[in-house]
C-alpha cells in the first residue's frame, strides 16, 4: 500500500496482487508451488501491464520477481527486491528439517513445521520442495542485465542478509546495488523502512528514465 501511495503521488501506473493461496486470493497455500506462483506473476505481467516494468518482490516474492523477469526479459526495466528469498524452499526449509521430518515428507507428501516463533505451524508439501528444485537460482549466473536494487535487514531471522550479497554476485547486471540495514528485520515494514524503500524506488526510476 505504501508503494501504491508513492506511485499515485507520482502519476505512476501500479499493479499489485496476492499470489494464489495468499492474502485475499483464492486457493490454498498447500496447493501452490514456486513454478505455479511464478507463472501467475508472468500472467499478471502479460494481461495487466504495458511497456517496460519495474518488478518489486518481497521475501518469496523476490524469488518470483526474478523468475518472472527471466521469462520476460524484454519487458523488465528494473527490479527491487526486499529481503528477497530465492531458493528458500531448499536452503531454508528442507535443509532445516530433521531426518524424521524428511522421511515423513517423502512418505506422506507433507510435514507440519513449527518454527516456534509465535507463528502457527504450517504444512510443507513434497510438491513445494520438489518444484522449488526446478527453479533454484543461486547455483549459477542469473541472466538479468537491468538495474537491480536489493534491500535487506541484518536482523532478518527468516532470510539471511548475506543472500542479498550472493544475489548481487550471481546477477549478470553490473548495476546491482545492495542496501543492508542493521536495525531492520524481515518484514521491512516500519516507517523508516517504507521511506527507504520509496526513496530507493524513486532513485531507480530516475536511473531508468535517464537512460532512455
Amino acid at each position: 500500500m505504501a508503494l501504491e501511495a508513492f506511485c499515485r503521488s507520482r502519476g505512476q501506473a501500479f499493479v499489485r496482487f496476492d499470489a494464489m493461496g495468499h492474502g485475499e486470493s483464492s486457493g490454498h497455500f498447500e496447493d501452490g508451488s514456486i513454478g505455479r506462483w511464478a507463472d501467475d506473476a508472468v500472467a499478471v505481467l502479460d494481461a495487466l501491464t504495458e511497456g517496460p516494468q519495474i518488478l518489486v518482490g518481497s521475501s518469496m516474492g523476490g524469488w518470483l520477481m526474478l523468475l518472472a523477469a527471466l521469462e520476460r526479459r524484454s519487458r523488465i526495466a528494473g527490479l527491487l527486491g526486499l529481503a528477497a528469498a530465492p531458493d528458500f524452499t531448499e536452503e531454508l526449509i528442507f535443509a532445516a528439517l530433521s531426518d524424521q521430518q524428511k522421511q515423513t515428507l517423502l512418505r506422506h507428501g507433507s510435514v507440519m513445521v513449527d518454527e516456534g516463533d509465535g507463528m502457527e505451524p504450517y504444512s510443507v508439501t513434497r510438491r513445494l520442495i520438489e518444484d522449488g528444485r526446478q527453479h533454484l537460482l543461486l547455483q549459477a549466473p542469473i541472466n538479468l542485465t537491468c538495474p537491480i536494487r536489493l534491500i535487506h535487514g541484518q536482523r532478518d531471522d527468516s532470510v539471511p542478509w548475506r543472500t542479498a550479497l550472493r544475489l548481487q554476485a550471481d546477477l549478470a547486471s553490473d548495476d546491482v546495488a545492495v542496501t543492508l540495514v542493521k536495525s531492520s528485520g524481515h518484514r521491512l515494514s516500519e516507517a523508516a523502512d517504507l521511506e527507504r524503500m520509496t526513496a530507493v524506488l524513486e532513485a531507480l526510476l530516475r536511473t531508468i528514465e535517464g537512460g532512455r
